[in-house]
């Protein structure tokens, strides 16, 4: 009898390891830990990134935040056109209860047909830039998982701006 408790104790303790948790976080320090995982794709696009925080922290899940972050930085400079310097704005701001993120670049932008699909599995809108198709159905499921929004403002060949809404709970502090 000890040893099934302990077998179920136990398991109980591995699902609660790996139970992401949300905590305090500052999007500085998450943005820059993205910045340094895709550090040779900003070297050799000669990427220039610049931001600007009116909110700084944000209680969420840190891996949740990375991946976010790093899929929308990541298209933002993979989907520039060649010979073209991506500069790429994040900007966070509090409005209506949510906390936003917004990146915007000077891309090559998504026509109003393809921001309807543009959030589903295995979707790609250009198939000669490599990637799978799933980086942002993984940034709208952990956005509406989470109770938030994204949205998009885009046309071909003017760039995006991809705005993310994560709600205010728990931010009494900010």
């Amino acid at each position: 009898m000890k040893g099934v408790v302990d077998s179920m104790l136990d398991s109980r303790w591995q699902k609660q390891r790996y139970h992401a948790r949300e905590e305090l976080l500052d999007i500085g320090s998450v943005l820059e830990d993205v910045r340094l995982t895709i550090a040779p794709q900003i070297i050799e696009s000669a990427a220039e990134i610049t931001t600007d925080f009116k909110i700084s922290e944000i209680t969420f899940v840190r891996r949740k935040l990375r991946s976010i972050l790093y899929n929308l930085l990541n298209n933002a400079i993979k989907y520039t056109s060649n010979g073209v310097k991506p500069i790429i704005k994040i900007t966070t701001e509090k409005i209506d209860g949510y906390i936003v993120i917004s990146v915007s670049d000077n891309g090559i932008g998504i026509s109003e047909e393809a921001i309807q699909h543009i959030f589903s599995k295995f979707q790609r809108i250009k198939t000669n830039v490599e990637g799978s198709g799933v980086g942002l159905y993984l940034v709208h499921t952990i956005v509406t998982t989470s109770g938030g929004k994204i949205k998009i403002d885009s046309s071909e060949g003017k760039g995006a701006v991809f705005q993310v809404f994560l709600t205010l709970h728990n931010q009494d502090k900010l």
